[in-house]
């Protein structure tokens, strides 16, 4: 796929993100939930070995090739290795998927309420080897645990200004404000944060897209005035620790908002299935959050 038509599969795609983007440290969980106990590899490489093929053998598995998965975001290390003897990337982009890679380093400690991104000192390397591989877009992910004014619009600020570094750079930022599920102001605070996001939009250059991926919000639709707006290709949703069911069933009543789900993804993967097992389990939660994404 061409660089646009790749952003043409994104911004007019019937379908969602997969999120294959665990890292250090949540890949130890991630294996755990498929199968692979921690006595079963040693050390960083052995680990990563271990997600390279769970994650390869999703992306080989026929239901991922259904069309109805329009992107992928990769970790660091699955965009380095290699799927059927090709780039990661260009195994996805065979299938009809767009590859998005994760590019912050982490969370900062939580202050005024917000967990910011550390320092992106890595990010200018990662952008030009990515850009070497094809990819089309990033992603990066900060948390707000509270309401708290300041903090929020910190966060959508530093969302921005780097989202603005890696539009200069030629790929497809996507900004990830992510909205704790289990806060108690959570409704109010995401208001804050739509408000925010919107002043962001406006500021930016004409003619500059970016996408958004956000938790699902407490008030349906609330998002709206986002989706919209012209600077935004797609807004995408993540489950934020919701299971599938309950992110798929708040998801459909979001018009415009497609998934974007890890957890709701993959978590009924064992290795131990055969392969025709494996593929029928994957093509039941793609059905799933494919309905909820279309849903509007």
């Amino acid at each position: 796929m061409t660089p646009q038509e790749m952003t043409t599969k994104i911004a007019t795609g019937d379908g969602f993100i997969a999120a294959l983007d665990q890292s250090g440290g949540s890949t130890p969980k991630a294996l755990r939930g498929y199968g692979v106990e921690d006595n079963e590899w040693e050390g960083d490489e052995e680990m990563f070995a271990r997600i390279h093929e769970m994650r390869s053998r999703v992306i080989t598995s026929p239901s991922f090739s259904s069309g109805k998965v329009i992107g992928a975001i990769l970790f660091e290390r699955t965009m380095d290795g290699q799927v059927d003897g090709k780039s990661t990337a260009d195994a996805l982009k065979e299938r009809g998927v767009v590859p998005f890679i994760k590019v912050d380093q982490g969370l900062a400690d939580e202050e005024n309420g917000v967990q910011l991104m550390k320092p992106l000192d890595k990010l200018p390397a990662l952008l030009e080897k990515s850009n070497g591989y094809g990819m089309f877009g990033t992603k990066m992910r900060s948390v707000i645990k509270s309401v708290n004014p300041a903090g929020i619009a910190a966060i959508v600020e530093q969302q921005f200004a780097v989202g603005n570094q890696i539009a200069d750079a030629g790929l497809m930022p996507m900004l990830e404000p992510e909205y704790d599920i289990t806060a108690d102001d959570r409704a109010e605070g995401e208001q804050i944060l739509r408000d925010e996001i919107m002043k962001g939009l406006d500021a930016l250059p004409e003619g500059r897209k970016v996408m958004l991926k956000l938790s699902i919000p407490a008030q349906p639709c609330l998002y709206s005035d986002v989706i919209a707006h012209p600077n935004v290709l797609k807004v995408v949703a993540l489950s934020g620790g919701f299971s599938t069911d309950e992110a798929c069933a708040h998801l459909a009543k979001n018009t415009g908002m497609i998934a974007s789900f890890s957890r709701g993804l993959l978590q009924d993967l064992r290795k131990t299935q055969s392969d025709e097992e494996f593929d029928g389990v994957l093509g039941t939660a793609i059905d799933q959050i494919h309905a909820a994404s279309v849903a509007g």
